[in-house]
């Protein structure tokens, strides 16, 4: 295993190790001399880096998603963890072993899936129990659904994430369909099982995750109802308006039509499904947010770009021992002042009164 990972590092700490570069990035200090600006990656997290010297010897024998052997020296900058490099140098990938750089989740991928099948053969609507459970048990499909990612850094980026956060859904909605009248609890899990099946094809996930060519062309709705059309045109039996809501349910999922879908929410179960989709990337983009400032020192994470905020981290705020600020009581008026409302209130009164003589 490799050693040490990201998760382990501690400020002043020397490090000598081999991480995945995630992000590059040639800047200008202020002498206009060059510097690397790296994002270094392993399986447990990415760390901020920095190369300030000899840029211009190394900065053309490595690039992005390549392996790099590095020695430099950890610290803390605007309280969070940085590694400074004094030298890099090209690894030689047959020394790597890829499990050691991609994340994976943190829960294990085969009872994850046991359990969605099991949830999928629960369904009383045998058409949807049939179309979900053929999709998933499909050679072709099952086993990248349950390795694919659920994004590429959004929300539950890692191997299993996809899986992870479609269960997630599943429990969520188990709770949900009860407590909203008139939910059809099997097209909602149908809705949950497919909405974001085009992720299978749309992401890569071999080194860090990006867009594949059909990923960047199409986008998952689209791949997601190509896959679901060739297993539907198998199923000659399916129900034809049933099929048209479980393809709303796919082509309305991210909500409105400025964020890709085609079609909003018509019906109450893909209103449903938007939301609690919605809900579940959102949360989990605030976890790992935090999750990711293990070592820093604020109340605060990182700028999170796809929530648009920092998030403030709740345990370190409540154990912070300073007060927060009082409430500020508003400072006493000077007689200048007091004076100059005096006249503006009488003006008031007076422009009041002769209004409503005019008017009557």
């Amino acid at each position: 295993m490799k050693c040490p990972l990201v998760a382990d590092l501690q400020p002043k700490q020397q490090v000598s190790a081999v991480f995945l570069v995630q992000n590059k990035d040639v800047r200008q200090k202020k002498s206009g001399e060059p510097y690397l600006s790296l994002v270094l990656c392993d399986k447990s997290g990415e760390l901020d880096a920095k190369m300030w010297d000899n840029v211009a010897e190394i900065v053309d024998s490595f690039e992005r998603e390549d392996f790099v052997r590095v020695k430099g020296e950890t610290q803390l900058f605007q309280h969070r963890l940085q590694l400074t490099i004094h030298k890099l140098s090209r690894a030689d990938e047959r020394e790597i072993d890829l499990a050691d750089f991609l994340p994976v989740s943190r829960f294990d991928r085969e009872e994850m899936f046991a359990e969605l099948l099991a949830r999928v053969g629960g369904m009383k609507n045998p058409h949807l129990r049939a179309l979900a459970g053929d999709i998933l048990r499909d050679d072709k499909i099952g086993p990248l659904y349950k390795l694919a990612p659920a994004a590429k850094g959004i929300h539950h980026a890692w191997l299993g994430g996809l899986l992870e956060h479609v269960l997630s859904l599943c429990r969520l909605a188990e709770f949900m369909a009860r407590h909203y009248e008139g939910i059809d609890p099997d097209l909602l899990l149908t809705g949950i099982v497919l909405h974001d099946l085009g992720k299978i094809h749309e992401l890569s996930y071999e080194r860090t995750f990006s867009y594949t060519e059909p990923g960047q062309l199409l986008g998952h709705i689209t791949i997601a109802m190509r896959i679901i059309g060739e297993k539907m045109r198998q199923m000659p039996e399916f129900p034809p308006r049933l099929r048209v809501l479980v393809e709303h349910l796919v082509l309305s999922h991210h909500g409105a039509l400025e964020f890709g879908s085609p079609k909003v929410p018509l019906f109450p179960e893909a209103l449903l499904l938007h939301h609690l989709d919605n809900l579940d990337s959102k949360m989990e983009s605030m976890r790992a947010s935090i999750a990711k400032e293990r070592v820093s020192t604020g109340s605060w994470t990182a700028y999170n770009a796809a929530l648009e905020r920092s998030i403030l981290i709740k345990d370190r705020y409540l154990a912070d021992p300073r007060e927060p600020a009082p409430d500020v009581e508003p400072a006493p008026k000077s007689e200048a002042a007091k004076q100059a409302i005096r006249h503006a209130t009488l003006f008031g009164e007076q422009l009041a009164s002769a209004l409503g003589k005019k008017d009557s």
